[in-house]
């Protein structure tokens, strides 16, 4: 019996990771398309000024850009996994796989550029992810235990402004008021983990709050309701009627059985923030994916926000992969 359950959740975690490469694999396709489809030609933009039609044809040839565009595509997914050349001769350039194509510009690979921006990203995301979490599920918890009373209504109501508060405003205002007025905490910049904890912290401080007070709201409003409508339930009377301590009940009974709306809800949120916090890291200044996608935005090196777009959205695929898998741990139910 127990290698039945086992073989089934091999089977249905099988199932799940073909599915989400084949989900990947048409993001990859419709990114590549819109981008390199564009009247922007990548070519045009790494010739230079003056670019002669000669020179242009050179740089089309040494980028794999003179082959149809379904060729284009296909060299692409195979340098994602093994890897391609640019050129030849002694003017070759490597990329290693996995290869999201080359910036010229930048005169980098484009995974050399997402995979020294990443950890900055990461320390944003997971920071702000489980403070939000936090404080979104226990402000929900204590607004439920508390239905229709004064604590009820004050997270309700903290809830609705933090869902209506743009997170460029709520950034923009807690870099005037503790940057520049108070001078309390650093808003801009980044101090690697290495430079110590303490620094690394402090400096990405003032982000995490500001994206936990934003996504905080709307756990706080989902936990809130599921909450309610479970502690209706008759398990929880005849827990009650057993003698059980409340703590047990909230915390082994209610809260459990809200895991699966919140922990799936907390991997497509996370799962997007890894993929770049686009307006925080603006706001804040610091240089993380999202910031090296607005600059690619702004000079438009095609290659890397082709490779930013396609990352961003495995990271969001193995985000929710993984939460899967939690859930099946968690809860035998969820298959």
């Amino acid at each position: 019996m127990r290698w039945t359950i086992v073989r089934r959740r091999l089977s249905s975690s099988a199932v799940k990771l073909l599915v989400a490469l084949g989900v990947l694999l048409i993001v990859a396709f419709l990114t590549y398309a819109v981008f390199y489809l564009l009247p922007a030609d990548p070519a045009q933009l790494a010739c230079g000024k003056p670019c002669t039609p000669d020179n242009l044809l050179k740089a089309q040839l040494y980028m794999g850009l003179d082959h149809p565009w379904y060729q284009q595509f296909f060299d692409f997914v195979a340098g994602v996994l093994v890897g391609r050349s640019y050129g030849s001769g002694l003017a070759t350039i490597q990329c290693a796989a996995p290869c999201f194509g080359y910036s010229f510009q930048q005169n980098e690979s484009v995974a050399s550029l997402i995979f020294e921006r990443f950890p900055i990203t990461l320390s944003i995301a997971v920071g702000a992810g489980v403070l939000w979490l936090i404080l979104g599920v226990g402000a929900g918890l204590v607004a439920a235990r508390r239905q229709g009373k004064l604590t009820d209504r004050a997270v309700t109501s903290l809830a609705a402004l933090g869902l209506s508060t743009p997170t460029y405003l709520l950034g923009l205002l807690v870099v005037l008021l503790f940057g520049f007025t108070l001078n309390v905490i650093p808003v801009s910049g980044y101090v690697p983990l290495s430079s110590g904890v303490v620094q690394w912290a402090w400096h990405l401080v003032a982000a995490w709050v500001v994206l936990a007070l934003v996504n905080a709201a709307m756990y706080a409003r989902i936990s809130r309701n599921q909450l309610i409508e479970i502690f209706r339930e008759d398990f929880i009377r005849t827990a009650r009627a057993n003698g059980l301590t409340e703590r047990r009940i909230v915390f082994g009974h209610a809260v459990r059985n809200i895991l699966a709306p919140i922990l799936t809800l907390f991997a497509v949120d996370l799962g997007a923030l890894l993929g770049g916090a686009v307006i925080t890291e603006q706001v804040f200044g610091v240089p993380g994916l999202g910031r090296l996608l607005i600059d690619a935005v702004h000079t438009v090196d095609l290659p890397v926000i082709v490779g930013v777009t396609i990352f961003s959205a495995a990271i969001v695929l193995v985000a929710n992969f993984l939460i899967d898998a939690v859930l099946g741990l968690l809860d035998p139910r969820v298959k």
